[in-house]
């Protein structure tokens, strides 16, 4: 046998080895760095289907909750946040138990389910649900965050370390924002209504509150916000309410901010998460209205100088915004692919997708490619300045879920499902 040092066996075990460790993975804005991910699979021969691990413990006995969160991978675990309710048990009047499940990439045998115990706010409004935070993971611990108000981390094998209940819990219908791992600190925008808006930074280790940031004049949002770095330093990209901020990530300092420029400014802060290319951060509503482009690199208020330009209003666009080299894309209700230059947003094209879901956020691949990808019907496209459409496929399970990438693989969470896609 060849020997082969033990250093190419790491690096080469290591090439394609990039985790996608919380919401809209690495980056946060939906960045790959995989290459020859399937193009086609599902149908009704399931091709390019690894394997299917059903989330739940039956699927007759028991309510489910809207279960928006997306899957997260770290080393060969996929996590997966789900909550539902007991069979007898009343929705409006109960809270549902909350679960994380670990599920194994390589063949999606469940390796553990564990129970968080609810925090202290009780839904009414079940649009939102209970479960629409994405976790997000590190080399030691899973934390997650549900719609009862209750922050969490657990270790490898499932057991909590630390359960933490977050309030004011002043939402508006339900708690979106997915929670951020900057460094040993999880950060919680937590953009609330009555001007209780705060950005939460808790110790990784232990879950105590580290700092926290008032943000009076922020209103009620449901964006998670996008760590990414400006001139070699990190920002925190925020979508408020009415505005595109900077925040400085230790210690919730405001460096800059925009509004739409308007008498009265428009909502930018609904469902969305900024996304930064080409040294210009975008970002628009996601339930109608307009988006804005601005420079990231001023102080203060910016919207006189740094504001670059605006997008026409959208109809409502709740996955995020993708950028790939200068095209900026975005699915609108209802089946509508609308794409950008991402410098100067003028129109490039668009195009109808019938069937496809402006719910989840699309991700983009290093050869070009761009996943609009569900448990439904999915679209892959090859970017640039026409809708070059490479695949159309089906799961028939479908969900609002977003999808995630590692190790060539897409990991897709649908209603009742997990699928594990690669090429076969």
């Amino acid at each position: 046998m060849r020997y082969i040092p033990c250093l190419l066996l790491v690096l080469v075990a290591n090439a394609h080895a990039e985790d996608w460790p919380g919401w809209r993975g690495p980056t946060g804005m939906g960045q790959s760095t995989e290459k020859n991910l399937p193009i086609t699979w599902g149908g009704k021969d399931g091709k390019n289907v690894l394997w299917k691990a059903p989330l739940y413990p039956g699927t007759d006995k028991v309510r489910y909750d809207q279960n928006q969160s997306s899957p997260i991978v770290k080393g060969e675990r996929v996590f997966v946040t789900l909550s539902y309710w007991p069979a007898g048990a009343v929705a409006e009047k109960e809270f549902p138990e909350h679960h994380v499940v670990c599920f194994r990439t390589s063949d999606g045998e469940r390796l553990w389910d564990a129970k968080v115990p609810p925090g202290s706010w009780k839904l009414t409004d079940l649009r939102g649900g209970y479960t629409a935070p994405t976790p997000t993971a590190d080399g030691e611990r899973v934390y997650v965050l549900f719609g009862s108000s209750v922050a969490a981390a657990l270790d490898r094998e499932g057991k909590i370390v630390w359960r933490k209940e977050l309030t004011p819990h002043s939402f508006d219908v339900a708690m979106g924002v997915s929670p951020i791992l900057h460094g040993d600190t999880l950060l919680i925008a937590l953009d609330l209504m009555n001007k209780s808006s705060k950005l939460l930074a808790l110790d990784a280790k232990t879950g105590e509150v580290k700092w926290e940031k008032k943000r009076p004049t922020a209103d009620w949002a449901h964006s998670t916000p996008t760590l990414a770095e400006v001139k070699g330093k990190k920002q925190l990209l925020v979508a408020a309410a009415t505005s595109l901020e900077g925040l400085d990530p230790t210690t919730g300092d405001t460096l800059w901010s925009c509004t739409s420029g308007e008498a009265k400014p428009s909502r930018i802060g609904d469902t969305v998460s900024p996304v930064l290319a080409g040294g210009l951060v975008y970002v628009d509503s996601g339930r109608g209205g307009g988006g804005i482009a601005v420079d990231p690199t001023g102080n203060g208020d910016v919207t006189k100088t740094h504001l670059k330009w605006k997008s026409s209003k959208l109809t409502e666009s709740i996955g995020s915004p993708i950028v790939v080299g200068e095209y900026l894309f975005r699915f609108q209700s209802p089946d509508v692919l609308h794409c950008w230059q991402a410098a100067d947003g003028k129109s490039v094209f668009t195009e109808r997708m019938p069937g496809g879901s402006a719910v989840p956020s699309a991700i983009a691949t290093a050869d070009g490619r761009v996943y609009f990808a569900s448990g439904g019907r999915s679209y892959v496209l090859k970017a640039g300045p026409k809708a070059d459409i490479l695949g159309i496929n089906e799961l028939g399970d479908p969900s609002h879920a977003s999808p995630a990438v590692a190790e060539g693989r897409l990991y897709i969470r649908g209603g009742r499902n997990l699928f594990c896609i690669g090429n076969k």
